[in-house]
């Protein structure tokens, strides 16, 4: 697969999505995976995407209406361990990430964990050029 945008969310599809963001990009054509593995399957036998949308909860385990939540307590990850991987996997194999990443989940603190994950990666990245930095841990 040359060029594909990827939308990781447990429930939802894309054009779902366009209903309550209006953003034309959920109208186009996406290769949709529904957890971790399906997620890191796609990439692994596919390539980095150019554009990937995450979901933060993928599964239902994962809908609380508790502010903290422990989520090391639960079976499923999260699009938050996906981002993680995906960071990892760039900086072991010396490949970029995607050209975009959106965030479309309802869940605003999941949300804000994966944007400060991507953008604390694009800071030390640009620090340290030369990939010599250890990975994000993403267990």
């Amino acid at each position: 697969m040359d060029k594909y945008l990827l939308f990781l969310d447990d429930d939802r599809d894309p054009n779902e999505v366009f209903g309550y963001t209006n953003d034309q990009i959920y109208l186009l054509k996406w290769v949709v995976v529904r957890n971790y593995d399906e997620y890191v399957k796609c990439i692994i036998d596919n390539g980095i995407p150019d554009v990937i949308s995450y979901d933060h909860d993928l599964g239902h385990e994962h809908y609380s209406v508790q502010s903290n939540i422990d989520y090391s307590i639960f079976k499923e990850k999260t699009g938050f361990h996906c981002a993680k991987w995906l960071i990892n996997h760039c900086i072991d194999n010396k490949l970029e990430l995607p050209e975009t990443i959106l965030i479309h989940s309802w869940n605003r603190v999941g949300a804000a964990n994966i944007k400060s994950l991507f953008d604390t990666y694009n800071k030390v990245k640009d620090i340290n050029c030369d990939n010599n930095y250890p990975p994000i841990p993403y267990s």
